[in-house]
């Protein structure tokens, strides 16, 4: 008796046991090659500080092995905003001068000077490579002068976009 229901949870746990392994496979294999990855279902996205916006931006692959990234920013600060130097620090480490950041040299802020309630497109050229339909992910880092003032500010924000 004993060996009939011993045999039976045996084969009740084989049985089990051998499915859980294939959709175990399943979900190694999904992820492997890629269809399981959360950073492709990521919105994008570009956020700087309080009353200043994007309101439109674009990553551009190049033919170069270089990327364009463009970004449109509203003042809505209350006051023109100047640019004394802005980067994007594409490693996230805060560190320009490592050469994988697209920057200051390379950035253009067209009108120089934001005035309140306008926009400027800023331009940063000779950023690193990035292939068509990869994700973009990097930190704008900057340093601004408010009005008439010589206090500067630091600006703060990050970006998030699917290449072009």
């Amino acid at each position: 008796m004993k060996g009939r229901k011993a045999q039976a949870a045996m084969e009740f746990l084989m049985t089990y046991g051998w499915a859980i392994l294939v959709v175990l496979v399943a979900i190694g294999a999904l992820a492997y090659f890629g269809v399981l990855n959360p950073s492709r279902f990521l919105p994008n996205s570009c956020t700087l500080i309080p009353g200043l916006s994007c309101d439109e931006f674009k990553v551009t692959s190049g033919a170069a092995g270089t990327s364009q990234v463009e970004i449109i920013v509203r003042n809505g600060a209350g006051d023109s905003v100047d640019f004394s130097s802005i980067y994007i620090d594409v490693d996230r480490n805060n560190a320009y001068a490592d050469g994988t950041d697209c920057g200051s040299a390379s950035a253009v802020v067209d009108p120089a000077a934001i005035a309140d309630g306008a926009q400027a497109t800023i331009t940063f050229n000779d950023c690193p490579a990035v292939t068509v339909d990869a994700r973009f992910r990097a930190d704008v880092r900057g340093v601004y002068t408010k009005g008439s003032s010589t206090l500067t500010h630091n600006l703060a924000g990050s970006i998030v976009a699917k290449a072009e």
